[in-house]
Order: structure tokens, then C-alpha cells, then sequence
């Protein structure tokens, strides 16, 4: 169902020029999650802590998933489930009960507790991040979650503006910007 709009073709400018598009802004707001499809494997005080604590993207991060470090989620119910699909954004809870959020390149099927599942409308924000960073998540309803989707979706077709960037791409402008930001010690 998704449509590409056509335009006439038009020369690119010459100069350098900053993409500006809100949906990929940097964010410090909690990723959104809806709780399940296996958090009855889990007390109320687990999910609490797995809402309320501030996880920290682990250098062994890859594009499987997500390995977050922060305090060790409890299981209830044991961390052993019959395998079942998994979904981009699902966050299983393995026995070491540090959370793992599933990336684009994740397995098909899981057969540890998905305690939450990133909604769609903040995927992007958390493929974003770079190991070190940090993060919270934010329990929200399935009816929240379709309006972010549809307010994600709307920022989308309203497309993104280009700005300049700068002028004269000079050695001076080069160093005076941070083109190494988020680099992590290969020792972490």
C-alpha cells in the first residue's frame, strides 16, 4: 500500500546542504513501548524496574539486537518459553536478565520472554542510538501507539526541508565541526 510520489526532475543545488527532517531528530523522550506478548512472565515490580531504570546501549550491539545494560530484569515464570515469532522492536529477557531489543537482522522465532515491543513510530529513534548511549522506555496504550504511528507517518509526507550547510568547505570549517561524535573505546 505505500506510494512513492512523483516530481519533476529538477537540478540538485551545488552546494552543501543539511537534510532537516523532525523524525530524525535526536531525542532524549522515552522510547514508547506496549508491554507483552510475554510479560505475564514477569512480577509487577520487574516490569516497574524494567520501565523506571535508564539502560545503556552495550558496545556488543549489533544489528540482531540491541544489548542493553542496566539493572537485571527478574523472571517469574522462568525464562524459557516456546519459540515464537519476534518482531523488529521486540525486547526479549534471557536468563542473565538483561534485555535484548531485536533489530532489523534479528532471528525468526525467540524462545525467551518478549517483555515489550518498541512501537513503530520509535524504531528509528532507537536504531539511531550508539553503544554508550542511553535510554528509557515508557509504557504506552495500543490506541497511543496508533496515533504516534499516524503522527510519525503524517511528519513523513510532509517531507523534509534542506538548509544550507555551509558555505566554503574549507579545512578551518572541517575541524571546527565534530565528524567523529559517538566514538566508543574498543575496550568497553
Amino acid at each position: 500500500g505505500d506510494a512513492l510520489a512523483l516530481h519533476d526532475v529538477a537540478a540538485s543545488p551545488s552546494e552543501p546542504q543539511a537534510l532537516i527532517a523532525p523524525w530524525l531528530a535526536p531525542s532524549d523522550a522515552a522510547i514508547r513501548v506496549l508491554l507483552g506478548p510475554q510479560d505475564d512472565y514477569f512480577a509487577h515490580e520487574a516490569i516497574e524496574a524494567f520501565l523506571n531504570a535508564r539502560w545503556r546501549l552495550g558496545a556488543r550491539s549489533d544489528r540482531m539486537a540491541y544489548r542493553l545494560e542496566g539493572p537485571p530484569i527478574a523472571h517469574r515464570r522462568g525464562h524459557d518459553i516456546v519459540s515464537d515469532g519476534v518482531a523488529m522492536g521486540a525486547i526479549q529477557i534471557p536468563g542473565d536478565g538483561m534485555p535484548l531489543a531485536l533489530m532489523a537482522d534479528r532471528q525468526p522465532t525467540g524462545g525467551y520472554p518478549k517483555i515489550a515491543t518498541v512501537i513503530g513510530a520509535d524504531l528509528g529513534r532507537l536504531a539511531q542510538l550508539r553503544p554508550g548511549e542511553s535510554l528509557r522506555f515508557a509504557s504506552v496504550t495500543w490506541e497511543e501507539a496508533v496515533a504516534a504511528r499516524r503522527a510519525y507517518r503524517a511528519a513523513i509526507e510532509a517531507g523534509a526541508e534542506r538548509a544550507p550547510l555551509m558555505r566554503d568547505l574549507t579545512s578551518e570549517s572541517l575541524l571546527a565541526e565534530n565528524l567523529v561524535g559517538g566514538v566508543v573505546s574498543a575496550k568497553d
